[in-house]
């Protein structure tokens, strides 16, 4: 271990060793890294423990400085793990590169399917025991990081004080064709609100996609396209991020010697927002993560795309309506047009036909439940539907749930102390 300052906190670097496959503890062994956060003032005490579930899948957990957002409120009580979820940050990596260590497709595909909420969930009950005790600690879970916590609470509500989750309440039992049923409504949305907010990028979306279609221009090796500029819809369900939006397409065009063309800054900034080479688990396992039984997911947001004909880029450009940007929906051409993914197409193929996926959510377990557990619910989430969400905080027994729309998805980050104060209070009941 290591441990190093920032302003008013100790940080140390904590690596654990877990089996890739929990049903073989005997066998290959994988790499889990976390970084404990502690308040300087407090770092010779015994403090009970919080650790800090990420969004994603496929995002190592947020590198704080100092005690910055939601943080620096958590230290005032708690000893913090930051945890890189298997496969994330300074885990053993999974990506490109690293993969083809397994072998081949198959191997690969049977590789990431040990990288779901189920084998997180039994990583973090093994670094539990290491760090305290035995003694049970409370989860912080944002997004992907509440799915973690909701099949935490269903496999070892043992291992649990309290549970708090923001924006990450999954449906139990939804396939994901219902997830992006229940999605594409909800971005339709987000789009026609941006575009009431900033009604200049109706044309400006409109002129970018209609050049990328003609010209289908290369940053880097990774080739922009029509429906990759549609994906920078993403941004749409984060508190700032219609105004990333509008900022990144307002210096779109640049006027040259050959006629008026997409600048570099556009073109850096479109690569950039659209590559997956930072998180690549995010694009393989994004549709897995909803797996539960023998059917297939099936690039389920390709194929319920289809139901949504005005998401359709060329159909968009044809007539002279608004070109609609998607978000947080993985498809096959992810896979042919970024150089970080194209390598992994046929193993992102293996994973959308399996057909063996675990239950994760056992709704008995979670009718009894006794952990105390808040959730922060947004009223127009993008990325998690709030019925979904309701529904679920309703099978939980005992869940207090704060439903608002001051808030985006990440409204943990945006919201920082204020976010966590409320759901440490409903969870202990002081509100």
């Amino acid at each position: 271990m290591s441990s190093y300052r920032q302003p008013g906190v100790v940080l140390t670097d904590r690596r654990f060793t877990v089996p890739l496959d929990h049903s073989d503890p005997g066998g290959e062994q994988i790499e889990v890294y976390g970084r404990e956060a502690v308040a300087a003032s407090r770092a010779g005490e015994e403090l009970p423990w919080l650790v800090y579930l990420e969004g994603g899948p496929g995002f190592g957990a947020r590198r704080f400085v100092g005690t910055e957002a939601w943080l620096g409120r958590a230290l005032r009580e708690f000893r913090v793990l930051l945890l890189d979820q298997r496969g994330t940050g300074l885990s053993t990596p999974a990506n490109r590169q690293t993969l083809p260590l397994r072998g081949g497709p198959r191997e690969q595909a049977d590789y990431l399917a040990h990288f779901r909420s189920d084998s997180i969930v039994r990583d973090c009950e093994l670094i539990r025991l290491q760090l305290t005790g035995g003694a049970p600690w409370t989860v912080l879970g944002q997004s992907f990081g509440g799915f973690c916590a909701v099949r935490y609470l269903s496999a070892a509500p043992e291992g649990l004080k309290e549970v708090l989750i923001t924006g990450g309440l999954p449906s139990l039992d939804a396939h994901a064709d219902d997830v992006y049923r229940a999605a594409y409504p909800r971005i339709e949305r987000k789009v026609a609100a941006h575009y009431t907010r900033y009604p200049q990028d109706v044309e400006r979306a409109r002129a970018i996609a209609a050049y990328l279609a003609e010209h289908r221009p290369e940053s880097a090796g990774h080739r922009l396209t029509p429906e990759g500029f549609q994906s920078l819809g993403i941004l749409l369900g984060t508190g700032s991020g219609s105004h990333q939006l509008h900022y990144l397409l307002e210096n779109a065009f640049v006027r040259t010697p050959h006629g008026t063309e997409l600048s570099d800054t556009f073109q850096e900034a479109m690569r950039t927002a659209a590559s997956f080479a930072g998180h690549p688990l995010y694009a393989l396992l994004h549709e897995a993560i909803y797996g539960q039984g023998e059917r297939a997911t099936d690039w389920a947001a390709e194929r319920v795309r289809g139901e949504f004909p005005q998401f359709d880029a060329a159909t968009a450009l044809k007539g002279d309506g608004p070109l609609l940007f998607t978000g947080e929906t993985i498809h096959p051409w992810h896979f042919d047009v970024d150089p970080a993914l194209r390598p992994l197409r046929e193993t992102a193929e293996l994973l959308a036909q399996r057909t063996d996926w675990p239950v994760l959510y056992d709704p008995e377990r979670l009718a009894a439940n006794v952990v105390p557990v808040a959730a922060a619910v947004y009223h127009d989430d993008m990325y998690v539907d709030t019925a979904d969400s309701l529904r679920t905080a309703a099978a939980i027994r005992g869940l207090r749930t704060w439903v608002t729309n001051e808030y985006e998805h990440d409204g943990v980050r945006a919201g920082g102390p204020r976010v966590l104060d409320r759901l440490l209070s409903l969870v202990r009941d002081e509100a």
